[in-house]
């Protein structure tokens, strides 16, 4: 048994059935026992995607020892679609160094304009039904909208996996999301999630893996429930999967027609969309491998009546804020540059929504309609069928397959003062274009609409909104219990250090460790006595050497930097409790072998005996992480923590997952 933790009940959601069947040792093999969340595993994946920033992770693996070469080359997939209108000599290099080190490697490559990484996984079969898939990608929660596990992993994680064939995963609390009623006409899988998105505001999922369920899955197509589980990347989620249901299977059995038949097909997609696959898919299926348990435990349940969904838009500038078309219409929000384009939704279903309400018309005068197909393969389907004609027709201005705008890239940025309507994913304050400028998201009919009429409205005929956006959210009162945790040789049974507390939530990783440094040559004394500058200065006065860190929850949220997490393993800290962490600075302190644990009972403790006034407080005593029984002591008192499963105990016994990788190299060559 490799589980440390469990969930009072017996069953398992999809979440930890699919996870299991990925679970390995240290050394690769496969591990016997029930996955739950909260359980910190190894995980050998289908799949590790890397795109544009493959360039970076190369010398990352490269640095990783003597020797060092890809574990299986069937396990990865290199792709560029960042930054495909750049024609610079440097950037037409760089895509030409990832192209021959795939070549090298006999890794499956996507060349620039072939289109969007994520699509072309999904068009091929590299994410399929079932699997566990990680990219280095937010928008790997895309694949959910298949039955596929996505889930994003930073740059280390990806060059170990490279090497290795694994990396770690804690298995996240999953929030299972009820479907019910009928959805009205003209509305999209796209309206379902920015409504989410915006009454459901409060980070009720951040962090979660959400499971989606309920009556109303079986009326939604293919491409509804891939542009759903994209955006629940901006919801706070990481992972959002569809049921695995007979919609799915008809999908993947006319996938199989298109990869014997067509010339963009990679030929993976032979192998994955065969009917072996096929059959074995359906044999698990039936044996109830992807049907979560009748007592599966969640740590919350979402349901939402379709029936009160209307054609949405998201912003300006934050998806956390939803208006119903209609409303806005009457406000005449004039629009500048209307965009359909993204992994979310510029599939083939999409530029026919956007093709129905702009045939035989011509966009408005004033207004910049940029459109991108999700990959040459959708492009070849809408002009096989005429939409993408009408699109032109009307005056859209085609760009290539790729992220584009979306990231803020190439042609068609917004501009200052600028109003802009996307169906895109994310509408941050400057993403798309000047910070001064204001972005809405909406659906591919919605933005349509708008580009014809100028300013942000419903198509016409579109659903009107009700009253009110009926849902309702619940939180489980199910308690995970701790057993005994085998501690590896060399690994203390305890931590000890005086508590410094930390209370500030989101407490992003700016306030940890400054911007202004991130790119300088610090020393890692330099670096320690920096730490926590933006958020009080004054805690290098009070943080002695060797204290331990209690954070509020999501700490560490906001940039990918790693020195957020190394600045504080350079002071001496030997460990950081926190309510909860941001996935990604947990695996930034992980890799660099800080420990980084979670106990919500402990923080809600400290805010309410120490308060929330002081920044930070040294509470000259001492606190304990007793191992063996995943239990902090402090104080007099006992609260449950994470346990540090084996495998994050080798990683820190190795300094780190560079250096557990290291090791591996160095013992395989022996």
């Amino acid at each position: 048994m490799f589980r440390h933790s469990y969930w009072l009940g017996s069953g398992q959601n999809l979440i930890e059935k699919i996870a299991q069947r990925y679970v390995v040792d240290g050394n690769g093999a496969k591990v016997e026992g029930t996955v739950r969340s909260g359980d910190f595993v190894s995980i050998k994946p289908e799949r590790v995607m890397t795109h544009d920033n493959t360039a970076a992770v190369i010398p990352k693996f490269l640095g990783l020892g003597e020797g060092v070469g890809i574990h299986d080359s069937k396990q990865v997939f290199f792709g560029v679609d960042h930054d495909v209108q750049n024609k610079s000599p440097k950037n037409l290099e760089k895509y030409a160094n990832i192209e021959a080190f795939a070549k090298e490697h006999n890794v499956p490559f996507s060349k620039a304009g072939s289109g969007i990484v994520h699509q072309i996984m999904v068009e091929n079969g590299f994410a399929y039904p079932g699997t566990l898939v990680v990219a280095s990608d937010s928008h790997s929660n895309m694949y959910g909208g298949i039955g596929c596990l996505g889930t994003p992993v930073v740059r280390t994680d990806a060059a170990a996996i490279w090497a290795t064939g694994q990396t770690w995963w804690t298995v996240p609390p999953v929030a299972r999301v009820e479907l019910h009623g009928t959805l009205p006409e003209g509305c999209s899988g796209k309206d379902i999630i920015i409504t989410l998105c915006g009454v459901v505001n409060k980070d009720e999922v951040l962090n979660h893996a959400v499971e989606f369920s309920g009556p109303a899955i079986a009326s939604l197509s293919i491409d509804d429930r891939l542009a759903m589980a994209n955006m629940t990347t901006e919801w706070g989620a990481l992972a959002g999967v569809f049921p695995i249901d007979e919609n799915l299977v008809d999908w993947v059995s006319k996938r199989q027609t298109w990869a014997d038949s067509s010339k963009l097909a990679f030929p993976h997609a032979k192998e994955a969309f065969s009917s072996n696959s096929l059959s074995n898919l359906v044999e698990l299926l039936e044996n109830g491998d992807f049907t979560p348990d009748a007592d599966a435990v969640y740590a919350k349940t979402i349901t939402l009546d379709l029936s009160t969904v209307s054609p949405s838009v998201a912003g300006p500038n934050t998806v956390k804020k939803m208006t119903p078309s209609s409303v806005l219409a009457g406000e005449k929000i004039k629009v500048n540059k209307a965009y359909l384009l993204s992994c979310v939704n510029s599939r083939v279903s999409d530029i026919a929504a956007a093709a129905e309400i702009l045939r035989g018309k011509k966009i408005a005068e004033g207004v910049e309609f940029y459109v991108a197909a999700a990959s040459e393969t959708v492009k070849e389907e809408a002009s096989a069928n005429g939409d993408w004609q009408v699109l032109m027709s009307s005056g859209a201005i085609p760009l290539p397959s790729g992220c584009g705008p979306c990231i803020g890239m190439g042609a068609g940025l917004l501009t200052d003062g600028e109003v802009g309507i996307s169906a895109t994913n994310r509408n941050f304050k400057g993403r798309m274009g000047h910070p001064n400028a204001k972005c809405y998201l909406a659906s591919p009919a919605v933005v349509a609409a708008s580009a014809l009429a100028g300013y942000i409205t419903p198509p016409e005929g579109g659903a009107a909104p009700v009253a009110t956006v009926k849902y309702t959210v619940e939180a489980s009162q199910a308690e995970r219990e701790a057993t005994e945790v085998k501690l590896l040789p060399g690994f203390s049974e305890t931590i000890t250090g005086r508590l410094v507390w930390v209370h500030e939530d989101n407490l992003n990783t700016d306030g940890i460790y400054a911007g202004k440094h991130t790119y300088a040559d610090l020393s890692p004394e330099e670096m320690a006595n920096v730490a926590f500058e933006n958020y009080d200065p004054k805690f290098q006065d009070v943080a002695e050497m060797g204290c331990i860190v209690v954070g509020g929850f999501n700490f560490g949220s906001g940039s990918s930097r790693e020195q957020a997490a190394t600045c504080l393993k350079y002071k001496g800290i030997p460990l950081v409790i926190a309510g909860s962490f941001s996935e990604t600075y947990k695996r930034n302190a992980f890799n660099n072998g800080l420990p980084a644990l979670e106990s919500p009972s402990f923080v809600t403790h400290l805010k309410k005996t120490l308060g929330t006034s002081t920044p930070t407080v040294a509470t000259g005593k001492d606190l304990t992480l007793h191992l063996p029984s995943s239990t902090l002591l402090y104080d007099g008192m006992k609260f449950p923590v994470a346990p540090l499963g084996t495998f994050a105990q080798e990683i820190c016994l190795a300094g780190g997952l560079e250096g557990w990788v290291s090791s591996k190299i160095k013992a395989a060559s022996a």
